[in-house]
């Protein structure tokens, strides 16, 4: 399976386990599987079921932008977000 990295963890709130998302290249949708992964390899791979930018709900996150994301399990800041 081909990955792309299109984006990096910038915060991780770990009380509601949401990761804050920068988009550096490409877009995300609603429906794509992703797989996050720190620098020693740990992760986790899930299916974008929501994403949100102030609140507000968006479908499609694209190049430069910073998104809220509701993940599975713990990830870390300056983690390596990539698309399956």
């Amino acid at each position: 399976m081909k990955k792309i990295q299109i984006g990096q963890v910038q915060h991780y709130y770990d009380k509601i386990k949401v990761a804050i998302i920068k988009i550096t290249k490409g877009d995300l949708k609603v429906g794509d599987e992703i797989e996050i992964s720190d620098e020693k390899g740990n992760g986790l791979s899930q299916k974008v079921s929501s994403m949100q930018i102030e609140h507000a709900q968006i479908d499609i996150a694209k190049a430069g932008d910073e998104f809220g994301l509701k993940v599975e399990g713990d990830v870390k800041a300056k983690s390596k977000v990539f698309k399956l």
